[in-house]
């Protein structure tokens, strides 16, 4: 961002702490706090004292420099927990009022802004995590979502949208980022054009994207995002907050009238022009020799170099990991970190040296496709929380490794502690929303919502159904029961095959 912008944003700061303290001393409600907080990235925690702060990290992006003032404020401030999330952010827990606008400011000297990271705003903007070293990838997005980025912030001061707008760039090897059901995705292809999504999004009312180009230049990126903020800001619903997401717009609209809206608006915005994009891809000069054999340890697109995986229970990284993090990548030249959408941390263009380094550092992390499983943060920190979700994959975690199940037997979960689907439960092959279960002739009791089928794979996106609700103590059995019974083939294969032995095991707890 250039200066004049962010001198602004320093004044917003100072403006924002002294509402921060405000609402500490409960001169401002909760619900005002949170209107104004969120487009600052904070919100107040369910103890009203503890506050949340999201980094955004555009493309997921934790450079060196950004990685050195997450290790040192973490230290420096004892933050705990600090959690990697599932729109490439990151998230510090447990803060003090006093201390949000201190942590503001220090990011923002190292190039994390806070801004527009909650309320209703343009949001991190994504990008496929292992962009631009991927084998088979159409091409490297990053330097898109980028400039995506930037173009959004400066805008953000400028626009009143209904609720906030998701933005994804996919590389074309597959949708972690769901490209294809976010507000707006684009969809790189070996053309070098993206196919452009729109008006898709999880939650409640989940809909798949509207398809409304098929071929869009790079260079018209920023003008296809000005005229879906035209869109949204035109036939998005101001009255109604439970219907004021893009994806209700295919209702009032319909598929077709909503493409022609926002084709109307992208010829318009083209026509004003002053928003053309020329931009190439970062080259990676660096290389590397030797092989590696490890299922963490994946092979670049550049012959000699490594990215490895690492993946904390939870998304939640353990004290004192940023620090250990960037003491190891100091001197690992063009060695950077992305996080991913399912919460992984990818340590990128590491020779087989230096990544049998990084797999020793980060062996405390998932060891299995279960392991790998995401959850938000849940009901014990956030105040939208209906089920401590981490609580629930933890106890998960232990009675899968308790059992003995070999990996495969269960898939990577979601868990979701409200129907936000802030893990993208829907989107999951086994995905559960937090809730309660209704007990006839008693008082409903804590539970999980269960849905199943669903899937991110780029071209076989679907969502799962729902399956009924599973009492919350009762989930880890669920979930041992299931594996046992698919261990001998993997899940995919006994799912497929064993229908009915499915639906007698899920009998026992629905």
């Amino acid at each position: 961002m250039n200066e004049q912008w962010l001198t602004a944003y320093r004044q917003e700061i100072e403006e924002f702490s002294e509402k921060a303290r405000a609402f500490d001393r409960g001169e401002i409600s909760r619900k005002d706090y949170k209107g104004m907080s969120g487009g600052f990235g904070s919100y107040a925690q369910r103890d009203a004292g503890r506050h949340m702060l999201r980094l955004r990290l555009p493309g997921g992006r934790l450079t060196p420099e950004r990685l050195r003032f997450l290790a040192r404020v973490a230290g420096e401030y004892a933050i705990d927990p600090i959690k990697l999330t599932t729109c490439e952010a990151i998230q510090l827990h447990n803060l003090t009022p006093d201390l949000l606008p201190t942590l503001m400011e220090q990011a923002a000297g190292a190039a994390i802004i806070t801004r527009g990271g909650g309320g209703d705003n343009p949001r991190n903007v994504m990008a496929s995590p292992l962009t631009g070293v991927q084998p088979g990838e159409a091409f490297d997005v990053m330097p898109w979502a980028e400039a995506a980025s930037d173009y959004l912030l400066s805008i953000c001061r400028d626009i009143r949208m209904p609720r906030k707008l998701k933005v994804a760039f996919c590389n074309g090897v597959d949708d972690c980022v769901h490209a294809t059901f976010r507000d707006m995705g684009f969809v790189a292809q070996p053309n070098g054009t993206f196919r452009l999504y729109i008006a898709g999004g999880l939650g409640n009312n989940h809909r798949m994207g509207v398809l409304v180009v098929e071929s869009l230049l790079p260079r018209d990126v920023l003008y296809a995002l000005r005229a879906m903020v035209d869109t949204f800001c035109a036939h998005g619903n101001y009255e109604n907050r439970a219907k004021a997401r893009t994806r209700y717009m295919q209702e009032t609209l319909g598929p077709d009238g909503l493409r022609r809206a926002f084709l109307q608006n992208l010829t318009a915005a083209k026509d004003k022009g002053g928003l053309d994009l020329e931009l190439a891809p970062r080259p990676v000069t660096k290389t590397g020799s030797g092989s590696l054999d490890d299922p963490r340890a994946l092979a670049q697109k550049q012959p000699g170099l490594y990215a490895v995986a690492y993946h904390p229970i939870g998304g939640c990284l353990p004290k004192g990991k940023p620090a250990e993090l960037e003491a190891l990548l100091r001197d690992m030249p063009e060695a950077e970190c992305r996080v991913a959408p399912d919460e992984t941390l990818y340590i990128l263009n590491l020779t087989a040296e230096e990544a049998a380094r990084a797999l020793a550092a980060t062996a405390d992390g998932a060891q299995t496709e279960f392991e790998r499983s995401v959850a938000c943060i849940g009901a014990s920190i956030c105040q939208q929380g209906v089920r401590d979700s981490q609580d629930a994959l933890r106890r998960a975690v232990e009675a899968v490794r308790a059992a003995g199940l070999p990996d495969g037997a269960l898939p990577r979960i979601c868990i979701s502690g409200c129907p936000s689907s802030c893990s993208a439960h829907q989107a999951a092959a086994i995905g559960f929303q937090g809730g309660v279960k209704p007990v006839p002739g008693g008082k409903p009791v804590p539970a999980f919502r269960l849905f199943l089928g669903g899937a991110d794979a780029l071209g076989r996106e679907r969502f799962g159904e729902p399956a009924g609700f599973v009492r919350e103590d009762q989930l880890p059995d669920l979930l041992v029961d299931l594996g046992r019974a698919a261990a001998g083939s993997g899940w995919a294969a006994w799912r497929t095959a064993r229908p009915d032995e499915l639906q007698a095991i899920l009998a026992k707890y629905l």
